[in-house]
C-alpha cells in the first residue's frame, strides 16, 4: 500500500514535475493540428471510396439494381 502524502506536498510535487515538461510552441501546435486535420480528410475520403467500392461490388455480385 502506498504511503499517504499530504495535499500540500502532492501539489508541490505536481508543480515540480510540470516545470520539467517541454511545452510545444504555438507554431508547432498549429502545424501538428493542421497535419491531423489533413490526415482526417484523407482517411475520410479513403473510407468513403472503399465503402462505395465494396457496395458496388456487392451489388454487382448479388445483381441488385437500385
Amino acid at each position: 500500500m502506498a504511503s499517504k502524502t499530504n495535499p500540500f506536498t502532492f501539489l508541490q510535487q505536481v508543480r515540480a514535475e510540470t516545470s520539467k515538461v517541454t511545452w510545444p510552441s504555438r507554431r508547432e501546435t498549429m502545424i501538428s493540428t493542421a497535419m491531423v486535420l489533413v490526415m482526417v480528410v484523407f482517411a475520410a475520403l479513403f473510407f468513403f471510396a472503399a465503402d462505395q467500392l465494396i457496395g458496388w461490388l456487392i451489388r454487382l455480385v448479388l445483381n441488385i439494381s437500385i
